[in-house]
């Protein structure tokens, strides 16, 4: 299949695997931010296979995963409200709160329902008018068109019982914050591809300026992730700082700017506390006044919400990239896919779910 295959090609793999060994003369520490790929380099033991001069270590990169507490405690507030239907991708229902997640607020009633895109949620209000329905907006740049395009859409229509809960997040923020701290093993960065596909990766390079670090947007395929590797490995050998795609089949560097343009007309830069990380300063994207009405937490004032983390529970350092989801003592333990004590345990694209599921233990 065309660039299916010759992505997952032993041979092309193997090839570029003894490139990296030949390459690498010293000891590097680079980190892929998103979960997709962290999945992809968990099930086909690329982590395992790599040089031990070349360490990955394993980013914030999973939207589920960092989502504040707070921010599901709302969710959980509202979907228990008469009248409301809370859409949200099935990931999310998963998550713990500081009291139950909202599978099982499900169980005891409250109208919640799976969907694949905002637009599908927006058809549920189109077709309830009687409802509040509330799609649940979390994720990374690549998840914004739609949400934005949702709004829109509501708004042209005058669907007043439409609304998102907001929790958008964005990665080069990300990326300054993981750079900044005083803890920071990042020599470089793996950069999504499916995000950059969106955005561009023009604002990386100001990132990579401002901190001397290489950024290499890649897929996910086995020898896009290893391609990507190299490149990087390449670029701290050379000393050399700044952005090289190597994902040039779907990434440009100036992104889609139709797509761009809707999500600015929508959103607004805001301030984002990130689950296990905490606030990071102009992070986040937030409903602009114009589109007050669509802003479920306005339009559903739950009030203050005090929440609880798990005290076992490592994940945000897990997702700070400071230790492996198998160095934490809950880990397969008290922490498990059926009783996960935090979100990246439980999402599909969470570090702690692919070490789990690729049966990745300390030794």
């Amino acid at each position: 299949m065309k660039y299916i295959d010759e992505y997952r090609d032993p041979d092309r793999a193997r090839s570029i695997l003894r490139k990296i060994g030949s390459v690498a003369t010293r000891p590097w520490t680079v980190m892929e931010i998103c979960g997709g790929q962290t999945h992809s380099i968990m099930r086909n033991g690329i982590d395992q296979l790599l040089p031990e001069t070349v360490e990955l270590v394993h980013g914030p990169g999973c939207p589920v995963c960092v989502t504040p507490l707070e921010t599901i405690d709302r969710a959980l507030a509202i979907a228990a409200r008469p009248g409301v239907v809370l859409a949200s991708f099935g990931d999310m229902l998963r998550v713990p709160g500081s009291c139950g997640d909202l599978f099982a607020a499900r169980s005891r009633g409250a109208d919640i329902r799976v969907v694949f895109s905002s637009l599908e949620a927006l058809t549920i209000a189109r077709e309830n008018p009687g409802k509040e329905v509330v799609f649940f907006a979390v994720g990374f740049e690549t998840t914004v068109p739609g949400n934005a395009m949702a709004v829109l859409q509501a708004s042209r229509e005058g669907i007043g019982n439409f609304s998102e809960l907001v929790s958008q997040v964005m990665v080069p923020p990300a990326m300054r914050a993981i750079l900044s701290s005083p803890d920071n093993r990042v020599q470089g960065f793996l950069a999504a591809g499916h995000v950059c596909t969106v955005t561009g990766y023009e604002e990386y390079e100001p990132v990579a300026r401002e901190f001397q670090v290489p950024i290499v947007p890649t897929g996910f395929e086995p020898v896009d992730i290893l391609a990507g590797i190299l490149r990087l490995v390449e670029m701290l050998e050379e000393g050399a700082v700044g952005v090289s795609n190597e994902y040039a089949r779907v990434v440009s560097r100036e992104g889609n700017r139709e797509a761009m343009k809707t999500v600015n007309e929508v959103f607004e830069i805001v301030d984002r506390p990130w689950r296990g990380i905490g606030v990071i300063p102009r992070s986040g994207l937030g409903l602009r006044e114009r589109f007050a009405a669509f802003d479920a937490e306005r339009k559903f004032d739950v009030g203050y919400v005090r929440t609880e983390e798990s005290s076992l529970c490592r994940s945000g350092e897990v997702l700070r990239g400071m230790i492996k989801p198998d160095v934490c003592s809950a880990f397969g333990t008290e922490c498990t896919p059926n009783a996960p004590l935090g979100a990246p345990m439980v999402s599909s694209e969470g570090a702690c779910a692919a070490y789990y599921r690729y049966h990745r233990t300390e030794e």
